[in-house]
């Protein structure tokens, strides 16, 4: 089962233990889809504008073509990661230690497409990658660099259900974010548990048990609202 497994496991300096999902060649192949979509758009757009130039503009075509087919993975991987096509397909480019693609190796992977390509539809390419573990491509073993699914960004807690109660004037910055703390956290806790830790701040707001929870999540909403 460890041959099928495509994560791969690297840890920091730090200390810290890092996952890495590896992309395989049909979400990638999708990904290089939509960008050839987007590139044919740009073709259309520069043969258009530029054909009323005449021979001055079929130069300037030809430049554009050449800068729009091998700068535009290059450049947005670099800045961004990922070309929109992979950003579509939820995947991007990193090194081969889980860092971020420099310029270099960005610049390296994507100026060898020109033997990927070879002998037809990327077939040096595709051999590549199925002939290497982390699917590799000659490009991404020439950079170190590896095409992995990137994970999305962590959504916000959402805080219980409820009316918003304005709490007590007096309370400070520190005891709003704990107020708020614990409204976010409320989904993790069982009932026994919220009340426990309810009962504790019975002072604030004068109930107990379940009343006194009901009464910190109104309180949580009130201050999470801007209320």
């Amino acid at each position: 089962m460890s041959a099928l497994d495509t994560t791969r496991s690297y840890e920091t300096p730090e200390g810290i233990l890092l996952e890495i999902k590896i992309a395989g060649p049909v979400v990638r192949a999708c990904a290089w889809a939509i960008d050839a979509g987007i590139r044919s758009g740009l073709y259309i757009a520069l043969a258009i504008g530029l054909s009323m130039f005449g021979g001055v503009g079929f130069a300037a075509m030809l430049i554009g073509f050449f800068l729009v087919e091998w700068f535009y993975p290059a450049v947005f991987e670099a800045l961004k990661g990922a070309t929109p096509g992979k950003k579509a397909m939820g995947i991007w480019v990193i090194h081969d230690n889980g860092t971020p693609l420099t310029w270099s190796g960005s610049l390296i992977r994507n100026l060898l497409r020109a033997v990927d390509i070879f002998p037809l539809a990327y077939g040096f390419g595709l051999l590549s990658m199925l002939a290497n573990p982390d699917f590799k491509r000659l490009g991404d073993l020439a950079a170190g660099t590896l095409v992995a699914y990137r994970d999305p960004p962590p959504g916000l807690p959402a805080l219980p259900q409820g009316a918003p109660v304005a709490p007590p004037p007096e309370l400070s910055l520190e005891d709003q974010r704990v107020l708020v703390a614990f409204g976010e956290r409320s989904g993790s806790l069982t009932q026994p548990r919220a009340e426990e830790l309810a009962d504790i701040l019975a002072d604030l707001t004068g109930k107990q048990g379940a009343e006194a929870v009901r009464q910190l999540h109104g309180y949580a909403n009130w201050l999470a609202r801007g209320r």
